[in-house]
């Protein structure tokens, strides 16, 4: 009896661990880190909007992406955008000493960013943007925010993201973009969404940001199906090594979560009526504090979600094409 009672306890764990098991995504995962880890590295000066580090990182990733063999979906990869800061968006971005009460004799500043894009043909006219910020917070007080997984984390998928599906045909377009100013209010999503030549056939944004740690019971939120339910059924089975895939953070009748449905880039997207998935750790002790650096990310829990976030647009690229035709 204490045999049998054994045995079913075993078929029991292995039927359980058959439901886990990972799924055979093959990325460099050497390269993914070393990218984390160059783009949070102090000679990026924390990569603030329109300073030195920021366009360091520019630059870098429009090498990267050009490595890749994206194509451009503007003249260049890089495109520029321009906007006057009033007021109190002035003194978020670019703060002035106190004591300062009256913002309104602040004088208007007109500052340029840019987007880094680039793109991989697919089958339809139909087009999936994949979409991750770069800069952060700069130097403050003499503290360099490197910001490893707020957001040098999702850049790096980006960039992983964009070289798995280079050879890997998908019915959709995949459009992958590298947002300047989401710390100073998404300038450079609601630049991208008001200039993209296409915007009507968007079928889908994923927005990844804090994608790389969770210190304890590994767990990455996908947030977006309360609005558009209809995209949950085909990622509820997501297959993963040992973390959690939860849903949430997209409810405002929740109470006992926080909404992430504006906040982050993913929000331009959705007031466009255009459906996201946006991926994200909650706050941890690290998040836009000088710590958060490439020795306090999770690498094993990182490197999983990211083969989560690369199920995901392969089950919403079949989705998407067969609720179009």
């Amino acid at each position: 009896m204490k045999l049998d009672r054994l045995l079913w306890i075993f078929l029991l764990l292995c039927i359980v661990g058959c439901k886990n098991e990972p799924v055979n995504i093959d990325i460099d995962t050497t390269e993914l880190l070393e990218n984390v880890k160059l783009i949070s590295h102090d000679s990026m000066e924390g990569r603030k909007f329109t300073e030195r580090g920021n366009l360091k990182t520019r630059k870098f990733l429009n090498e990267q992406f050009q490595a890749i063999g994206l194509n451009p979906v503007y003249d260049e990869f890089i495109e520029e955008f321009s906007v006057t800061l009033k007021g109190r968006l002035r003194q978020r971005v670019f703060p002035i000493p106190k004591p300062l009460d009256d913002l309104s004799n602040v004088k208007d500043t007109t500052v340029t960013g840019a987007n880094v894009v680039g793109s991989i043909s697919g089958l339809t006219d139909k087009t999936i943007v994949i979409t991750a910020h770069y800069d952060h917070l700069g130097i403050q007080k003499g503290y360099i925010f490197n910001g490893a997984d707020d957001n040098a984390s999702g850049v790096s998928a980006l960039l992983t993201i964009a070289k798995y599906f280079k050879n890997k045909p998908t019915k959709h377009n995949l459009v992958f973009a590298a947002f300047d100013g989401q710390e100073a209010g998404s300038l450079g999503a609601d630049s991208f969404l008001a200039t993209y030549p296409d915007k009507n056939n968007i079928a889908l944004n994923v927005n990844m940001e804090m994608i790389s740690h969770s210190d304890f019971d590994p767990e990455i939120f996908i947030a977006g199906t309360y609005h558009y339910p209809y995209l949950k059924s085909e990622i509820e089975d997501i297959a993963t090594e040992y973390i959690a895939v939860l849903f949430g953070h997209d409810d405002p009748y929740n109470k006992e979560q926080v909404d992430w449905t504006f906040i982050g880039d993913h929000k331009t997207f959705h007031r466009e009526n255009i459906p996201f998935l946006y991926f994200g750790v909650e706050d941890h002790k690290d998040y836009h504090k000088p710590t958060d650096d490439f020795s306090t990310i999770n690498q094993e829990f990182y490197i999983e979600v990211v083969k989560v976030v690369i199920q995901t647009i392969e089950k919403m690229d079949e989705l998407l094409y067969e609720r179009n035709n």
